[in-house]
């Protein structure tokens, strides 16, 4: 007996609720957590620096009846910043968009794709200048040669260290800790890690245990990739970050006059009413039958305070 067959009471369209696309999750995004954004109004200008040495030491003195108190005072100096304005376009032509069925939406889907390059571009940025052995060579604040290694017993007395040293140093104690990802995979494993936590409720050594057991804030770990081929090429993809290396760092949550970080990212707000150094526009390109969705950022990744930092290089045994 004839019986109807998938395919005559189905009609292959895409689903109206999915689709498939491949990209960074937004957490493995980092930069901005390590060097915390600071809005500016102009694209360059200057910043104040307070002399550190001035604030550690105390010219208070017992005061005699009848004679002035004991002076004192710092020394300011300035450092500058200038916001480069990153820029990257994604053009609909009018067939294209009067052809895309649901749950295509032409505009979300570009925005999208433009905040992918754009925060790939700032992260590369911050990880090629600022996650390296070269920003941090003063013989005090790296770990030249690889000494600390991940998977030792003795890695969180070691890493404990380091954080006592920049402390002793700065009066501010490490509260952030990047992590490449064989540097983390090295440490989640450690056995002395795995021993300590044993009890907890969950027994695996996530970034909030580790955090804890360090005493910092917030373990990060540094897993965006990218893509290295050319379009069209084979595609070649590999970390942004060093797999092996680390960074501790002192960040605030909320900068601050007269509070000192490791770094901060200067975005310029004042550009042309862009939100935090970030801008999207759509315009009309009529010559191209196409709107045109465009993103920009304004940005300057500044090292602030390299003595409130430790890397750590080549922390894996392999």
């Amino acid at each position: 007996m004839p019986q109807p067959t998938s395919t005559d009471v189905h009609v292959d369209t895409p689903l109206t609720n999915l689709s498939v696309g491949f990209k960074n999750d937004m957490s493995n995004f980092i930069a901005d957590r390590v060097f915390p954004s600071v809005p500016v109004a102009k694209q360059t200008d200057k910043y104040f620096t307070y002399t550190q040495d001035d604030f550690f030491r105390t010219d208070a003195r017992l005061r005699a009846p009848g004679t002035e108190s004991a002076g004192s005072g710092y020394n300011l100096s300035t450092e500058t910043y200038s916001c480069d304005v990153i820029a990257l376009h994604k053009d609909i032509d009018d067939a294209t968009r009067a052809n895309a069925d649901a749950p295509l939406d032409m505009n979300r889907d570009a925005v999208e794709f433009l905040t992918q390059h754009m925060l790939l571009k700032r992260e590369l940025d911050w990880a090629s200048t600022f996650f390296t052995e070269t920003a941090y060579t003063n013989g005090v604040n790296d770990d030249t040669g690889g000494v600390v290694k991940f998977d030792a017993a003795s890695a969180i007395e070691n890493i404990q260290a380091k954080m006592d040293a920049v402390e002793g140093l700065t009066g501010y104690r490490p509260n952030k800790l990047v992590c490449g990802v064989n540097a983390f995979t090295e440490l989640k494993n450690n056995s002395d890690v795995l021993d300590r936590i044993k009890y907890t409720q969950q027994g695996v050594a996530t970034e909030q245990l580790l955090a804890s057991l360090l005493g910092l804030e917030e373990v990060l770990v540094a897993r965006a990739i990218r893509n290295t081929a050319n379009e069209g090429a084979t595609a070649s993809y590999s970390r942004i970050y060093g797999a092996s290396n680390a960074l501790l760092a002192y960040a605030p949550k909320t900068p601050s006059l007269m509070h000192p970080s490791l770094g901060y990212t200067f975005t310029w707000s004042g550009y042309q009413g862009s939100n935090q150094g970030q801008r999207v526009s759509r315009f009309r390109m009529d010559h191209l039958r196409s709107d045109r969705i465009e993103m920009e950022m304004a940005y300057d990744q500044k090292l602030v305070s390299s003595s409130l930092g430790f890397f750590f290089t080549n922390t894996t045994t392999a």
